[in-house]
């Protein structure tokens, strides 16, 4: 995409959220259907993704990973977050690629060490950029990506998160 056609997409939506800011709230949800083996599966635009167990925690690695989908949504997000910066900012990536690790420690989730937390401890967001770009404008695609991603910034900046009993 280029920086016209960008612009062209997303000026009517901006002059949108400026005139009624609450038009820009968006709603994001995902539904885990549970069975009876302890997997579930979860409806998504590709089709249906199923989850169970890593093997670091008895899975046998035949399904995916909640953690590993986390990495795909940051990874996904990052990479069309930086495609947008690039056609804003006029900069040609040739090719490029945005690789998501994060690292957590089993012994927290499965209670063997009451100290270790449960979940991510750390996740690194790699970018692998070929263009002609000099390195001050790479790093400020990488910059203005950190910015804008909303899986990265969620991470950075949790949200307000409550778990519940549906009605």
């Amino acid at each position: 995409m280029d920086r016209e056609t960008l612009r062209a997409l997303q000026a009517p939506l901006k002059q949108k959220y400026r005139d009624a800011p609450e038009s820009g709230r968006v709603e994001a949800q995902a539904v885990a259907h549970l069975d009876a083996a302890g997997s579930c599966t979860v409806p998504t635009w590709a089709g249906d993704a199923k989850a169970g167990l890593h093997p670091a925690t008895g899975g046998d690695g035949s399904m995916a990973c909640a953690a590993d989908m986390m990495m795909e949504a940051l990874a996904a997000c990052a990479g069309v977050t930086l495609t947008s910066v690039a056609a804003a900012m006029g900069v040609t990536l040739r090719k490029a690629s945005v690789r998501a690790e994060g690292t957590w420690d089993a012994r927290g989730t499965l209670g063997v060490a009451r100290e270790v937390p449960v979940g991510l401890t750390s996740v690194r967001l790699l970018f692998d950029l070929d263009t002609d770009a000099d390195e001050a404008k790479r790093q400020r695609l990488v910059e203005l990506t950190e910015r804008y991603c909303v899986v990265l910034q969620t991470f950075k900046q949790p949200p307000q998160t409550t778990a519940a009993l549906a009605s």
